[in-house]
């Protein structure tokens, strides 16, 4: 009896062992994945619709993030032709993923098609209530249309962005192209989407106001 005593000890301790070792496997994984979550939510733009992959703006960020010691994770919800009630009606979807910050990238496809000002308005209105109703720290970036839209449409189309950053008191990046517009190679063909040049230009436009948002782990 001692003896079988003793063989089941070890049985159990072998148990406990194995599974205290497949729990540790587990763990390591887990870790990687808890990094706070920076969503990057627009349309074609940040998408990195005509580019291969990895060359989006988010591809960039997350490369600016990691080589200055700020340790999130970047998720493209980039969606090409997406517009302003397409924002809105993905939220939820944005909001399950528990991120700690967005960057909101609307209103340019809204732009294009000639849609109403107050319309775009509304719908990104809304987008960032939903976002601060969850408490999450959000960057909004605006854009700007050809000249050939006429300037009172663009006046008041650029406007959106500064208005809706005042009234909700987010972060703005005016306009996300600013940093590249004269830069030769940043525009493709298409005279509408960056390059990966551009991309990476949009990254470190963004990040000096996102900066103030982030957090460093201890």
């Amino acid at each position: 009896m001692r003896a079988l005593a003793h063989r089941y000890t070890i049985y159990v301790d072998v148990r406990r062992l194995v599974l205290v070792a497949f729990c540790l496997l587990l763990a390591r994984p887990l870790r990687a994945a808890d990094r706070p979550i920076l969503v990057c939510y627009g349309d074609s733009i940040t998408a990195g619709h005509g580019l291969p992959d990895g060359q989006a703006y988010p591809d960039y960020l997350q490369k600016l993030l990691d080589a200055r010691g700020y340790h999130y994770k970047v998720v493209n919800q980039g969606t090409s032709g997406a517009t302003t009630k397409d924002a809105l009606g993905s939220l939820p979807y944005v909001l399950r993923l528990h991120p700690d910050v967005v960057i909101v990238e609307f209103g340019g496809n809204d732009g294009l098609r000639g849609l109403p000002v107050d319309q775009s308005r509304s719908n990104l209105d809304q987008v960032i209530t939903g976002l601060e109703r969850a408490h999450l720290k959000i960057v909004l970036a605006g854009i700007t249309l050809p000249p050939d839209y006429g300037p009172d449409y663009i006046k008041s189309f650029d406007l959106i962005f500064r208005e809706l950053a005042a009234k909700h008191h987010v972060a703005l990046v005016p306009m996300l192209y600013k940093d590249l517009v004269h830069v030769p190679g940043t525009i493709q063909d298409d005279g509408i989407h960056p390059t990966a040049k551009g991309s990476a230009i949009i990254a470190d436009t963004i990040f000096p106001v996102l900066k103030p948002l982030l957090r460093k782990a201890p």
